[in-house]
């Protein structure tokens, strides 16, 4: 160092600085930006999409309902809800009964949920999730909420997500909804065989889906504001039109075959 001469030890602490806030805005900052951005009001809220939703659990704790039922997202009304029901083998949501009668009950179509537990059986996660739930003409097909591979590799991860699938789609007669994370899918769930069900994307912070597939939902934020709900909540778009969507929702013949099979 006494050697070099000092506009040289002065280039290469520049050049150290300049590296290291190159790596710090490229790993850190950037991936984030939209996050930021959301937590201080400034949320992503794509255009060129007509039907608007929300999903929630508990965490939204008490909601003003007829707020909601009026409340509009980017200048659209709020069209549907998937409400929380149940977690595992033993838990259901405490507001699920509530929420879900008051989906209905403000005229906005409503879908209930699964967390998936995987290290609980999934065949009876899927009992006890239609042991809870009971879907109306109306409704959206349940939704199997798996973000989580616990100790499961690839390929127990895709078996058991079937046997929850394979369970309900029995039951009701139709394709349960997957939802899962834009990486969660290109890791454990990239096998064509999942690409026949509704596939509900979760990516935020980001202005475009960078997925590729097929997808019917994307959940885009879970900072976003709605008229009715005191703190964040997740946000939702559907990707086609409110006759598209309707045409997705439970049958009457479907919920009849049910009984008759009963």
């Amino acid at each position: 160092m006494r050697r070099m001469p000092v506009w040289a030890v002065f280039i290469g602490i520049g050049l150290i600085v300049a590296g290291y806030l190159f790596f710090f805005i490229y790993f850190f900052v950037n991936p984030f930006s939209f996050r930021w951005q959301a937590i201080y009001g400034d949320a992503i809220y794509p255009d060129s999409f007509e039907i608007r939703g929300i999903d929630i659990s508990h965490y939204q704790q008490r909601i003003d309902w007829e707020r909601l039922r009026n409340a509009q997202v980017k200048d659209e009304p709020l069209r549907f809800i998937f409400v929380k029901a149940t977690e595992g083998v033993s838990l259901i949501d405490e507001n699920f009964n509530e929420n879900f009668y008051q989906a209905k009950r403000n005229d906005i179509i409503r879908g209930a949920y699964h967390f998936f537990t995987p290290d609980a059986d999934p065949k009876a996660q899927a009992r006890f999730f239609l042991k809870q739930v009971h879907l109306e003409p109306g409704d959206l097909p349940p939704v199997l909420d798996v973000e989580k591979a616990g100790t499961l590799n690839v390929q127990q991860m895709q078996k058991a997500v079937r046997q929850w699938l394979d369970v309900v789609e029995q039951h009701y007669g139709v394709k349960p909804i997957i939802y899962t994370g834009y990486k969660f899918k290109l890791t454990y769930l990239n096998d064509s065989v999942f690409n026949e069900y509704p596939y509900w994307i979760a990516h935020y912070y980001v202005d475009h889906l960078e997925y590729t597939g097929h997808w019917d939902f994307w959940q885009y934020t879970d900072v976003g504001r709605v008229e009715g709900i005191a703190g964040f909540v997740d946000c939702n778009l559907y990707r086609g039109n409110l006759e598209q969507m309707m045409h997705l929702t439970i049958k009457q013949e479907t919920i009849d075959s049910i009984g008759m099979r009963r």
